[in-house]
């Protein structure tokens, strides 16, 4: 089973998928993670390596390539980033998108990373505003489009629990056979 979990910064992405991996067994590959990892290498700061990005595809290119290579060459796994329900659309059992308002985002991302809540918002709001822009020039992706996902989920409005036994119940509830209704995404993408 392949799960993917998209959303913008401090929307619960990381949290989520940890408990969806645990709860189902699989695998947890974050995007993030690696994309922190990456900037930590080069002495940046996401913010900094983010700033870099902009000037130099190679970074999100490179990132983008390697989560769509695990999404088609492994099973048994949740996929957490950004993009990964577009880097494994075709491929993935499941996608969700989990958002919640900007000021909710701006004091987990604050709380996580010991800033204050208002620069940490507004330090998310330029991060999303350059990475969108990034997502359609390389891409052609309006990050805003939700049209790919399963299940979008404001999890302002649950606990981090709560929002895990709703994702579970779409899974385990999910009947593969009953979308003939719903018109075909146009994924021609190219990562």
């Amino acid at each position: 089973m392949l799960l993917t979990v998209s959303g913008p910064p401090g929307s619960g992405k990381s949290t989520t998928a940890a408990l969806l991996a645990e709860h189902f067994d699989l695998e947890h590959v974050s995007g993030g993670d690696i994309f922190r990892e990456l900037a930590d290498e080069r002495g940046y700061t996401p913010l900094e390596f983010n700033k870099l990005a902009e000037e130099n595809d190679s970074i999100d290119r490179d990132l983008d390539r390697r989560l769509r290579e695990v999404a088609v060459e492994r099973d048994d796994l949740v996929l957490e980033s950004r993009l990964a329900g577009w880097l494994a659309a075709e491929h993935a059992d499941f996608k969700f998108w989990l958002d919640a308002p900007a000021p909710v985002r701006g004091e987990r991302i604050a709380e996580r990373e010991e800033k204050d809540p208002v620069a940490a918002t507004e330090e998310t709001r330029a991060r999303e505003a350059s990475e969108a822009q990034r997502y359609e020039e390389y891409y052609g992706i309006d990050i805003e489009d939700l049209k790919i996902y399963d299940l979008s989920v404001n999890t302002a409005r649950w606990t981090p629990e709560a929002v895990l036994d709703m994702l579970t119940t779409a899974v385990e509830e999910y009947d593969a056979d009953g979308d003939e209704g719903l018109a075909p995404v146009d994924l021609d993408v190219d990562f």
